[in-house]
């Protein structure tokens, strides 16, 4: 930002609602957040937590604490009990800057924190926050006094992720840009063909690595502009993009088979758009989609957890691409054996100058994750004889419903504190739209009876909306492991039966909160 600042200050950056900021505005907001950082009496080498949604202050707040030494930890503004609890314990931050909605919830779980933290409002609330975010870039627009010694230097961020059976895992980068996957993001980004001045339109929440680190970064190493919208909406995202000129946006998950379930318009072609990169368009959308909307699809896969990118930039339908940059994919067998073109396993991946990433207090799971020096990712996939990587589903017990991670844990904890609740198992079936739709098995205590939307009401609140499952089924046990965990397998081979019960069909909704 400091570079493009100097290079034309006056240039048009980040467009958001009617609001335009030069590369040059930013910077002193960007600085302004540094020093207010700075008199609330954070401290390099500390960590500040972002429970913001999408609006420009996130990133005057997250830019800001890595100018004056400390580390950005961006929340889900939706998570709520345990895994907010978790999630702010774990990382260790001292204070948290927040939407004024979700202030509560930070209440709620404050007092069970290993140390107390401060809470800086969105906006003035009765809830008696610290401060506000109108008082915290009040500080003066200057270059914070707060060296840095020596060459050591804080992770920027940690980005949690959510677990397969566990808590939210935090990612920290451990090695910089060099020799270890990001070389690939550079080609990524030129395949948008997105040129300097043009338009990126992101309605992606900023808490999530792929606005962030794709448009918001990608912006900067382009040199190109951004429109940043406050949620996604498939009915207004293309007159989003007309709006501000846009040549190019990202989707993940569901959100092409959303796009093209919106009833036809005789311009749906008539849009800046030229180019969409996706990441899991499904391979009967591919086609329909580039057609109607008059774009060209560029499909890729990346990870928070680990640097590494496939890209397919041919348009060959249905594949996540082949490497880019200077890192090695592999799918292995449960051994660890390479298998062969055709064969389905787990999608690997190790860069040449070995891990770049590890999990915050928690060397066990980053051992397991780069188990034999490769990046193990959870994904079944496999290749074609010419390279190609093609998605087969995932390994790990987890879910993903419209472009949200939601691991086992998170729901069963909640689950489980039901009072008829002996146990639980949550697992993913099939969406409409693609991805998972959430199911929770669960088993009674002696002498209890569940009533499905009283189990729902009980976890609204102490999860994240999307979490919250949408089919729920009494069984008299689960099926076990020889470990005697959940056999998510034969859960999943389950599927829906006859005695599930479903959310939707008796019209129950789940709102954001």
């Amino acid at each position: 930002m400091r570079l493009r600042a100097e290079a034309h200050a006056e240039a048009p950056w980040l467009h958001f609602d009617d609001d335009v900021y030069t590369w040059g505005q930013a910077l002193g907001q960007v600085r302004r957040a540094a020093n207010g950082l700075l008199e609330l009496g954070v401290e390099p080498g500390q960590r500040i937590a972002l429970m913001l949604s999408n609006r420009p202050e996130f990133l005057w707040v997250h830019f800001g604490a890595d100018l004056m030494g400390a580390t950005s930890v961006a929340i889900n503004t939706a998570q709520r009990g345990a895994a907010l609890r978790h999630i702010l314990a774990d990382s260790g931050a001292v204070l948290v800057v927040a939407d004024t909605a979700v202030v509560p919830a930070i209440q709620a779980v404050a007092n069970e924190l290993p140390a107390p933290i401060r809470i800086v409002s969105a906006e003035r609330s009765g809830d008696a926050p610290d401060t506000t975010l109108e008082a915290l870039l009040s500080a003066p627009d200057r270059e914070p006094p707060a060296p840095v010694q020596g060459n050591w230097r804080p992770a920027p961020s940690i980005t949690y992720t959510s677990g397969t059976t566990g808590p939210p895992k935090g990612v920290v980068s451990v090695a910089r840009a060099g020799g270890n996957g990001y070389s690939g993001l550079p080609a990524v980004l030129a395949s948008t063909g997105v040129g300097p001045g043009e338009v990126m339109y992101t309605p992606l929440p900023l808490f999530h690595g792929n606005a962030l680190g794709l448009t918001v970064m990608g912006s900067m190493m382009l040199d190109c502009q951004v429109a940043l919208g406050r949620r996604f909406s498939a009915s207004r995202h293309f007159d989003e993009c007309r709006r501000y000129g846009a040549v190019e946006f990202n989707t993940l998950g569901g959100m092409i088979s959303m796009l093209l379930k919106v009833p036809e318009r005789h311009d749906d072609a008539d849009n800046p758009v030229r180019v969409v990169a996706s990441a899991g368009c499904p391979t009967w959308a591919w086609e329909p989609f580039q057609t109607r909307f008059g774009v060209r699809l560029v499909e890729w896969f990346g990870m928070v957890d680990a640097p590494g990118f496939l890209l397919n930039d041919v348009g060959r339908v249905g594949s996540m691409g082949r490497p880019v940059g200077d890192v090695e994919f592999s799918v292995f067998d449960d051994t660890g054996r390479p298998l062969g073109p055709g064969e389905v396993g787990e999608l690997v991946f190790r860069g040449p100058g070995g891990p770049a990433t590890a999990y915050h207090n928690n060397p066990e799971a980053t051992e397991r994750a780069y188990a034999g020096g490769w990046f193990h990712t959870g994904d079944l996939a496999e290749q074609d004889d010419e390279g190609y990587f093609y998605y087969r589903g995932r390994k790990k017990e987890s879910m993903r419903r419209r472009g949200e991670n939601i691991s086992a844990w998170e729901v069963e904890s909640v689950v489980n504190t039901h009072p008829a609740v002996a146990e639980s198992a949550a697992h993913g079936v099939p969406a409409d739209l693609g991805e998972d739709d959430v199911k929770v098995v669960v088993v009674l205590r002696p002498g209890e009876a569940l009533n499905p939307e009283d189990l729902l009401d009980h976890c609204r609140g102490k999860m994240a909306y999307y979490a919250v499952p949408r089919y729920v089924e009494v069984i008299d046990q689960l099926p076990k492991t020889g470990t005697q965990r959940p056999n998510y397998g034969a859960l999943k081979q389950r599927g829906l039966t006859p005695e599930t019960w479903d959310r939707e069909a008796v019209g129950y909704e789940v709102q954001r909160d």
